[in-house]
């Protein structure tokens, strides 16, 4: 998918037909007639438009002639065969060239929604510079947002896991796990694309440009604390909540068993009255009484053991 927008005189966003200069062109899961047009009409490699659609490409910065390709990861939920969500990133390839700014993608994402709707502040599609920062920052707050969800995810499996006895929420949890590991990597990558491009001559920044990428580096840092921070705590949950639903097990097994021992005791006395042999009290005109009597006081007795003994 093709589209091209550009900032008008009243500074709003508007979408375009032909590549104007200063304009944003946004590339996402592409054809290769698509690559091949904005290749030649921008004058840029091939390869600076096909290495973020590979999801196993790394995060780097990299300068041909004047065009400057930023390939970052970005934030992308999706969900596995069982429904479960899994917090995965994707690469997201920014090119500055000489008249206009392209992002490339191999799926669409919210980002690229918060600048067609108008929603970043002070976006211009001609402040290419500015345009890739603004970009980056908010990849960091997603990334943010992203940890708070899976936070509060792992909120709601530990209250389930109290009372459970089964394996669908360790495997939330494993899913969560592997969201976390992923999304810390990614952080890490994009840190050191950021820690480049602020040491480097790469990019023509202003003060305030300068001020915006620590900004970026402050919050990519503090998402790098938070995932680690809930990638241990999510670890130790693990190995605490498996013990925790064996133990769940092993009680219900337990009070299963204490309760038919309970009721096998009233079975074994009427088994025994049931005998076609000469039994005590057998011709006796209360003998059934009696037989309920020696049940009753057998399966009371048995109950109250275990009771003290906090079987049940």
């Amino acid at each position: 998918m093709l589209n091209m927008y550009l900032t008008n005189e009243n500074s709003k966003l508007e979408e375009i037909t032909e590549i104007t200069k200063g304009c944003w062109i946004n590339l996402v899961s592409p054809t290769e007639e698509e690559i091949n047009y904005i290749a030649d009409k921008v004058q840029i490699p091939l390869d600076f438009l096909r290495d973020p659609l590979d999801e196993e490409e790394r995060s780097r910065i990299e300068k041909d002639d004047d065009n400057i390709l930023i390939i970052v990861n970005v934030p992308l939920m999706s969900k596995d065969d069982s429904g479960l969500a899994i917090y995965d990133t994707i690469p997201l390839g920014m090119i500055i060239a000489n008249g206009c700014f392209i992002t490339v993608c191999l799926k669409d994402n919210p980002i690229f929604q918060m600048f067609v709707q108008n929603k970043v502040k002070q976006f211009f599609t001609y402040k290419k510079t500015r345009f890739a920062l603004q970009i980056l920052y908010i990849i960091a707050t997603s990334f943010l947002k992203n940890l708070k969800l899976i936070n509060k995810k792992t909120d709601e499996i530990e209250k389930e896991l109290h009372q459970s006895m089964k394996n669908k929420e360790l495997f939330t949890l494993l899913n969560l796990e592997k969201s976390l590991v992923y999304i810390t990597t990614s952080l890490k990558s994009n840190n050191i694309v950021m820690q480049k491009m602020l040491k480097s001559n790469y990019l023509k920044m202003f003060e305030d440009d300068k001020e915006l990428l620590e900004d970026v580096i402050v919050e990519n840092q503090q998402a790098i604390e938070m995932a680690e921070t809930h990638s241990s705590i999510l670890s130790g949950m693990m190995d605490a909540f498996a013990s925790v639903i064996s133990n769940n097990l092993n009680i219900v097994m337990k009070f299963l068993t204490s309760f038919t021992i309970i009721l096998s005791l009233p079975t074994m006395v009427a088994s025994f009255y049931g005998m076609n042999v000469p039994i005590p009290f057998q011709h006796y005109k209360h003998a059934f009484w009696i037989a309920m009597t020696i049940s009753i006081f057998l399966s009371s007795t048995t109950a109250f053991i275990f009771w003290r003994k906090r079987f049940f």
